[in-house]
């Protein structure tokens, strides 16, 4: 799970520059996937130890982030949605939102993946 994690990681540094260099944008607020990602990366390379028990722990603290990095932006970016879609106006900040739906989306799936292999783990250790 150690490159599983630092290749969501990849992708999040990605998606924050993406949309920092797409809307032209000064605010750090369009990096935050980036900064998801920075901290996912480290994790990701402090798991990759020979030591069981480290490497549990850091996956565990990893697939915490990721859960919040799902969390956060997915209640975000649904309310304004769904705000924006029941008053009939449009999004102001289109892409911003976007981006919080894809950092969402990114981080479900890393937190499903992280969730099979820990339940994956569990009964290979029972046998």
């Amino acid at each position: 799970m150690a490159n599983v994690t630092v290749r969501i990681a990849a992708i999040l540094i990605f998606l924050g520059i993406v949309f920092f260099v797409l809307t032209g944008s000064n605010a750090p607020t369009s990096l935050i996937p980036a900064f998801f990602g920075i901290v996912l990366l480290v994790l990701g390379f402090v798991a990759r130890t020979e030591d069981s028990k480290r490497r549990m722990m850091v996956m565990h603290i990893a697939v915490t982030i990721g859960l919040i990095g799902f969390l956060f932006p997915a209640i975000r970016s649904g309310k304004v949605v769904l705000a924006k879609y029941m008053s009939g106006v449009p999004i102001a900040h289109l892409r911003a939102v976007q981006e919080e739906g894809l950092m969402a989306v990114i981080c479900l799936l890393y937190v499903v993946l992280c969730v099979r292999s820990f339940i994956a783990a569990r009964r290979s250790r029972a046998v």
